[in-house]
């Protein structure tokens, strides 16, 4: 169940918006809250409350963005194809991938220290690349958040005699039944 490198980039960034919000949270300049904010922020009077404003939204934006690309490409996904489920088992979402970088963001992770966050970067990075290889990628505690589930299935094509197996994102909740399902990539959308 391994994504293509683009698709696995936007679901995994996207799974991380919680995170970005932390960090951004952890930036924010308490001392400037009684200053005005002001569309230009070269006047001396107003100021961003962030200690590192390009960093902390960038990362923010780049990672609602991803995840608002998740949720559009699933939104737009319709299942035409039915299938009959025999067995339907969830897979258990390892949060321990993705608890990992809340611990270490609390550990004292600072924009302004640019040798910690660029060990976060690296950090991110081979959790992307183990993320990825073991095809674990599409097991997002957001998505399960949004109440997507994923599935290992036995399923048939309506009409054939031939099982076949299948992990399955779904929409819910699925038991053995007839479902419409699309592929998308090595992985079934169904929305009961």
């Amino acid at each position: 169940m391994q994504f293509r490198i683009l698709p696995a980039v936007l679901i995994f960034l996207g799974s991380y918006l919680p995170l970005s919000v932390i960090l951004l949270a952890q930036n924010l300049d308490y001392s400037l809250f009684g200053h005005s904010l002001c569309v230009r922020l070269s006047s001396s009077e107003c100021a961003l409350p962030l200690k590192n404003p390009l960093l902390s939204l960038g990362f923010l934006a780049t990672t609602f963005l991803c995840f608002c690309i998740s949720l559009v490409v699933l939104a737009i996904v319709r299942p035409s194809q039915d299938i009959d489920v025999e067995e339907a088992k969830a897979i258990p979402t390892d949060l321990m991938n993705y608890t990992l970088p809340y611990v270490v963001s609390f550990m004292g992770l600072d924009y302004q220290d640019g040798g910690r966050f660029f060990g976060f970067a690296v950090f991110l990075l081979w959790m992307f690349w183990i993320s990825h290889k073991s095809g674990q990628i599409i097991l997002n505690p957001l998505l399960i958040a949004m109440g997507w589930r994923l599935y290992e299935m036995k399923y048939k094509f309506s009409g054939s005699a031939n099982s076949h197996s299948a992990y399955a994102l779904v929409k819910g909740y699925i038991s053995q039944g007839t479902y419409k399902q699309w592929p998308l990539q090595d992985i079934q959308i169904i929305k009961p």
